[in-house]
């Protein structure tokens, strides 16, 4: 964002010429979300473009795929909607999931100014407007100079938008072709051209489409909590080699010590009163019935003593396997409460190995049982890891980044060098298209989503 300038009408001066010398729509957009800044101060900021939610303020590249967008885009389509050219907003505005989500997503004042249409654009035009939002109020005087900005803003992006399609326009009379009489068809260069391009066009290339990658174990063994309990200690660090039955990790065994203890004392109550019982039983016949008893009681003290040295036997986890241990900072792990069944730790064979990628919900393009896979390293980008698909997940799964895409499995075709976790590029092959289809693919699918055709 640009410094703020000593007064709101020098920084609109400023910001009028800026846009007047835009190179580029994609400059524009970057001065509506961030140089505004100028006028009156904010923390974030949305321009809504033909309907869709066009850039945002300190953002370089637009995730489409992202909750935020997804709620910003219900927001905008309702101020849209509601026809008001300039109006304050907040989270009372909008009943239901997206006013309840005001606040987690942005401050809590807001400031809606729409971009007035051209006066050519056709009617109805889709409304255009510039999102502000902030923690303290708006007053009077930054209103009208923002709605000033926005209108000299919004003259500038329709001179863009002409000036865009008058280069359409004069595209027919460069690819005219040439008057002269009697010339043949063959020697107008316009007409070589095309030809030479609708033969490229249909020449056979593979498609083939880049995912995230990582080599992960193929069949690892998962060691979860075996019981409910704290982490006491490790006996082995991230990384270490470790053979079948070697100690992994241990729970605290203070309280189950205990817990044994109190049952084994119990026990030894419990057989010492039969003990007393059987003897008073030889000369009065109602102790005989009490034996019955006193005898199921035994089984029950010794049913927790069993199940007390089980819980001990399981606060002291071994390795199932040999390996190398797969986990985080042990000093993470000592000493937090954890429940059963949660993952501490993984145990891989070090060649063990596969590659897992995730395919983006646009390049979900056809594969082969067999597919080739390779797999470009960061850490070494000249010498691909390949590998053959595995299996293709049917259904897209949210990632850790909010996103969503397929997960891809694949198995080596030979033995690596490298180790498990390392991460890259995926580059997936898939079948043979004409070069057209391979370069039009994802344009052809960014219109589709833009105009619902």
């Amino acid at each position: 964002m640009q410094a703020t300038h000593s007064s709101p009408l020098s920084a609109l001066l400023d910001l009028g010429r800026r846009v007047r010398h835009a190179e580029s729509a994609r400059e524009l957009e970057f001065i509506a979300v961030n140089d505004s800044h100028a006028l009156a101060p904010y923390r974030q900021a949305v321009l809504w473009l033909h309907d869709e939610v066009a850039c945002l303020s300190g953002v370089v590249q637009l995730e489409t795929n992202v909750p935020y967008v997804f709620w910003l885009r219900g927001i905008c389509a309702a101020l849209a909607e509601s026809g008001e050219p300039i109006q304050r907003v907040d989270a009372g505005h909008f009943p239901g999931p997206l006013g309840e989500e005001w606040r987690e997503w942005l401050p809590e004042h807001g400031l809606w100014l729409a971009v007035s249409p051209a006066a050519d654009s056709p009617d109805p035009a889709p409304v255009d407007a510039l999102l502000l939002a902030r923690d303290m109020p708006w007053s009077e005087q930054e209103v009208a100079v923002l709605a000033e900005w926005v209108d000299i803003w919004g003259h500038a992006w329709s001179a863009s938008q002409r000036a865009s399609g008058g280069a359409w326009r004069g595209l027919g009379q460069v690819l005219r072709p040439g008057s002269r009489r009697g010339k043949r068809w063959w020697n107008r260069p316009v007409l070589r051209g095309a030809l030479l391009l609708a033969v490229l066009a249909v020449i056979p290339v593979r498609l083939t489409v880049l995912a995230p990658g990582e080599l992960v174990p193929a069949h690892p063994a998962v060691i979860r909590a075996s019981l409910d309990g704290v982490i006491d200690t490790f006996h082995v660090q991230p990384n270490d080699p470790v053979k079948q039955g070697q100690p992994l990790f241990g729970f605290d065994e203070v309280l189950i010590q205990s817990r044994l203890d109190v049952a084994r004392q119990a026990l030894a109550t419990a057989e010492t009163e039969y003990r007393q019982t059987a003897q008073q039983a030889l000369s009065d016949s109602r102790s005989k019935a009490q034996l019955a008893v006193l005898t199921g009681k035994i089984e029950e003290k010794r049913a927790e003593v069993a199940f007390n040295l089980e819980q001990l036997a399981r606060a002291r986890v071994v390795s199932p396997r040999d390996g190398v241990a797969l986990f985080d900072d042990p000093s993470e792990w000592v000493g937090r409460p954890v429940s059963i069944g949660e993952r501490i730790m993984r145990i891989a064979a070090p060649e063990d190995v596969e590659v897992e990628a995730w395919v983006p919900l646009a390049d979900a393009i056809p594969l082969a049982a067999a597919a080739k896979l390779d797999l470009h390293l960061n850490a070494s980008p000249l010498a691909p890891v390949r590998a053959t698909l595995r299996y293709l997940a049917h259904d897209a799964v949210q990632r850790p980044d909010g996103g969503y895409a397929y997960r891809l499995r694949a198995v080596l075709d030979s033995p690596s060098e490298h180790r498990v976790g390392l991460k890259g590029t995926a580059r997936l092959s898939g079948r043979w298209v004409p070069l057209a289809y391979w370069a039009l693919r994802r344009p052809l699918a960014s219109l589709r989503v833009a105009t619902g055709w």
